[in-house]
């Protein structure tokens, strides 16, 4: 992960203290790859947008799904705040499964082929993993959240890949 931090006067030396006391520092090798992937995130993250807002969409109509807490959807809590800063969004949000308990939803997570799982903001793979969010934007968490990356593999193989999870779900 790479990244920059800005700092007023009054704070620059005691974050820079602190960076060098936890060994922040970039190799060569990360700089060079970070510095590459730099060339195609632009199309990268159109991809991934495409691809999550798909998934998205397809997650609502599935009877097995309440609420789909998209950044893009207008229902979803904070929704004007995305509107307001952002210019799109990336493969990332979460769902909730409807009648889940905490063995079902782990079941869901592990019955998909096709995602890892873990956690992530931006890779080129596709994750899941169930989700105890302890608040939100507006509203009370949803129950039995599954949060989603949504990488750069074939979308249609992604929600082939959820659609037979769902089944066993429902089994």
């Amino acid at each position: 992960m790479l990244g920059a931090v800005t700092a007023t006067a009054a704070h620059f030396d005691r974050i820079q203290r602190l960076s060098w006391d936890l060994g922040q520092c970039v190799s060569p090798d990360d700089a060079w790859l970070g510095s590459r992937g730099l060339r195609t995130m632009a199309v990268r993250l159109r991809q991934h947008e495409a691809s999550a807002l798909k998934v998205a969409k397809w997650l609502k109509g599935r009877p097995d799904v309440g609420r789909v807490l998209h950044p893009a959807f207008a229902e979803c809590p904070g929704h004007e705040h995305w509107a307001r800063d952002f210019k799109g969004s990336s493969g990332l949000f979460s769902f909730e499964l409807k009648d889940a308990n905490a063995a079902a939803r782990a079941a869901f997570v592990d019955g998909l082929a096709l995602f890892g799982i873990g956690y992530s903001w931006g890779g080129y793979e596709s994750l899941a993993i169930p989700i105890e969010p302890t608040r939100t934007v507006s509203q009370a968490p949803a129950p039995n959240l599954v949060r989603l990356h949504i990488g750069l593999e074939d979308v249609d193989d992604l929600i082939g890949d959820l659609e037979q999870s769902l089944q066993q779900y429902r089994k």
